[in-house]
């Protein structure tokens, strides 16, 4: 079976297809620059043939328009049909409280979508439009959503709901949903088979750092808490997005006469590594810059650390223990200081960095903690298209 998973952002769409037989791509690439004067496609075969364009298209209907007319292109094409695309996977935000799991797109899951604009207004409305676009484009292929929010409802009450009127959670769904879902997901049980157990039978602390930043507590296959809250700006320090705050900040903030749409760029756009250090929201070059001796880098990085060990501290109180934490995202995977750091920084709880393995592991599944660990820090490559392509092939199959 060939599955199509899209993944449509507020100026982007990412591709890839599927031979799910194998679990093989057999194409990947993306649209940039939606609505701009110059959108760019990025198309890569599974042979190593590459082509980068500049398009003429101003809409996500133009776009995969584009993306199909390159799928069966006579020269750069890999299917001869949209036929054989038997099913679309789609990453999609925020289901709220009434989607747990992966769902074949019907009107009623169209309408929890919609119905999620307000609580992800950048990412819900070009998720939905993408959907639209291949129900038009891709006739026969069923639409499948896979959510970020679903794998984190598994929460207790004292996990999601916020210390706030219990009315703002009742009449206006204000409370803890958690993102990256598909991510944690994938690693946590990518794990188990790297450890041949079943993931029911762990105790995870999943840390998906990146530009967003995130970090689970899953006991027994399930989430009890996470990071992220209503919206992924709550948790972890990240490279534009501040984390956890004094709530009372935004008023200082409305004293010092900026209004709501400001605010809201100050912390998601301006903030976490971005604001600290003045130099980059990568990770890379606030290591660079810290090296070479600027203060606000060397803060910027210790503050990053500092927030990751503090929450891996909490979870591993309420899961009584951990079998293993996990790195993944692009800092997880890469960024060999940022780990050990993290790792030294846990040395409390009987963790100590094997500093070998950690530094001859770049982007690839390794364990990188010493034997003489109580638990295991673990690298793993989180794969979100992977998981979308095979909780799509489960719906479809029934």
């Amino acid at each position: 079976m060939k599955i199509l998973v899209i993944n449509a952002g507020s100026s982007s769409v990412k591709f890839q297809l599927f031979s799910m037989k194998n679990e093989d791509i057999i194409v990947k690439g993306q649209i940039e620059r939606i609505g701009s004067d110059s959108p760019n496609l990025i198309y890569k075969r599974f042979d190593g043939k590459e082509l980068e364009e500049i398009q003429d298209f101003k809409d996500y209907k133009d776009a995969f328009r584009i993306i199909a007319s390159k799928l069966t292109d006579p020269e750069i094409g890999v299917i001869k049909s949209l036929d054989e695309v038997e099913a679309i996977g789609h990453r999609v935000v925020h289901g709220g409280e009434k989607v747990t799991k992966p769902a074949l797109v019907t009107e009623e899951i169209e309408k929890i979508i919609e119905e999620c604009f307000s609580l992800a207004p950048l990412h819900n409305p070009p998720n939905f439009m993408g959907i639209k676009a291949c129900q038009e484009m891709f006739h026969k292929a069923p639409n499948v959503a896979v959510f970020d929010t679903a794998f984190h409802q598994t929460m207790e009450p004292e996990a999601y709901l916020y210390a706030v009127p219990y009315e703002l959670y009742k009449e206006h769904s204000v409370r803890r949903y958690g993102f990256h879902g598909t991510s944690h997901s994938f690693v946590a049980n990518a794990t188990a088979k790297m450890l041949k157990t079943s993931v029911d039978k762990l105790k995870l602390i999943t840390c998906h750092v990146g530009n967003g930043c995130s970090i689970a507590a899953i006991k027994n296959g399930k989430v009890i808490d996470t990071s992220m809250g209503m919206t992924p700006l709550e948790g972890l320090v990240m490279g534009t997005r501040c984390g956890d705050i004094d709530p009372a900040i935004i008023f200082k903030l409305i004293e010092l006469g900026n209004t709501p749409e400001e605010i809201d760029k100050i912390l998601n756009k301006q903030s976490g590594l971005i604001g600290i250090s003045g130099v980059s929201s990568d990770m890379r070059d606030i290591i660079n810059a810290s090296a070479e001796g600027n203060e606000r880098a060397t803060m910027a990085l210790q503050l990053f650390v500092r927030r990751i060990i503090k929450y891996t501290g909490a979870y591993y109180a309420l899961l009584e223990g951990a079998d293993a934490f996990i790195f993944t995202g692009g800092i997880g995977e890469y960024s060999i200081p940022v780990r050990k750091l993290v790792v030294q920084g846990l040395s409390g709880l009987g963790m100590y960095l094997n500093e070998e393995e950690n530094k001859a592991c770049f982007g690839k599944q390794s364990v990188i903690s010493t034997e003489s660990s109580s638990w295991k820090a673990i690298v793993m490559p989180t794969n979100e298209e992977l998981m979308i392509a095979q909780q799509t092939l489960e719906i479809v199959k029934g």
